[in-house]
């Protein structure tokens, strides 16, 4: 009797070490499952630990929609009415910039019309002046050219109908706008024209979100990082393949306030008011786009300034006075 306690107690303790080692390898397997399935959830991305238990900072802004968005960890940082259609004024030159960059070299050559030269504004160009199209998106991009954007348009919506009439060859390249928005699912986004301007007192030349503009900035800067580096730059002078010199100050009146700038461009029409997309990179690899639409003239600038100021904080942990 005695032989058989001490042999099943034996055979119970090696069942404990058994289950013990069985359990201990599903604790270990579950925790890998976890941390595979977080990453997954991610898509990837890495979450930078020193953030990940801070919150944005309680920032006012006037703008009626604003977007701070994080393209390396595809974090939302900030949203106000992000999903707001409204006017996008010359925010509209984004898209008409990719669009003809997409079409022809940079090196082809753009000639200044008489019906491009109608545009509101004048940005100094002449009649049968001739650019390289990089160097008049650059210059356009800059100083917010609409003759210079509508020059590109109707050369370009020309391109394959040299008999086109002046709305046909605009059409037409407005056509190719709208079905780039469409392939890069930006859903609530419609372009009437190249430029951005209003159609009418009522009508704006072009519409689209704040995180729609976040997404189409996210894809210039992705696939095409060259097409912005001019709006880097206060000032800059472009000569014409004509010689004639031209200088072009940046109607961003705040590039030299936010460090790291990758890009930028602006927007103002009475329908839209005061518009603003910017990108800046706070660390190495670490582009953040801030979108303001909906603000006033002066307003825009401050409320990109506030957001900046707002994700610094974010990032470095070092309070900003707002």
């Amino acid at each position: 009797m005695q032989n058989r306690n001490t042999e099943t107690f034996t055979l119970d303790d090696s069942e404990i070490r058994f289950f013990g080692s069985v359990f201990l390898l599903l604790a270990v397997l579950l925790v890998i499952s976890f941390a595979m399935g977080s990453k997954v959830e991610r898509g990837g991305s890495s979450m930078p630990g020193e953030t990940a238990s801070r919150t944005f900072p309680v920032v006012e802004v006037g703008a009626k929609a604003a977007y701070v968005y994080d393209a390396r960890t595809k974090e939302v940082l900030y949203a106000k009415n992000e999903n707001e259609r409204l006017a996008l004024a010359s925010v509209t030159k984004l898209m008409t910039a990719l669009v003809a960059s997409e079409i022809l070299p940079e090196y082809s050559t753009v000639v200044i019309t008489s019906d491009a030269l109608g545009a509101e504004g004048d940005s100094g160009l002449r009649r049968d002046e001739r650019w390289s199209l990089k160097d008049l998106l650059d210059f356009s991009l800059v100083t917010s050219s609409n003759d210079g954007m509508k020059a590109v348009a109707l050369a370009l919506g020309a391109l394959h109908n040299s008999q086109a009439s002046s709305s046909e060859a605009k059409n037409g390249f407005v056509q190719k706008m709208n079905e780039k928005a469409s392939s890069l699912d930006l859903k609530n986004t419609y372009y009437f024209n190249s430029t951005g301007l209003d159609e009418s007192k009522v009508k704006g030349g072009a519409y689209g979100t704040a995180s729609d503009i976040a997404r189409l900035f996210e894809y210039i800067l992705t696939y095409k990082p060259d097409l912005l580096v001019a709006t880097r730059s206060l000032e800059s002078s472009f000569v014409s393949e004509n010689g004639i010199v031209h200088e072009a100050k940046n109607t961003n009146a705040v590039v030299n306030n936010i460090p790291g700038l990758l890009a930028s461009k602006t927007g103002f029409t009475d329908i839209g008011g005061g518009n603003l997309v910017i990108a800046f990179d706070p660390e190495l690899g670490r582009p953040i786009i801030v979108v303001v639409l909906g603000s006033s003239e002066e307003g825009r600038f401050e409320d990109v300034q506030k957001l900046v100021d707002a994700t610094m904080e974010y990032i470095t942990g070092e309070p900003i006075n707002f």
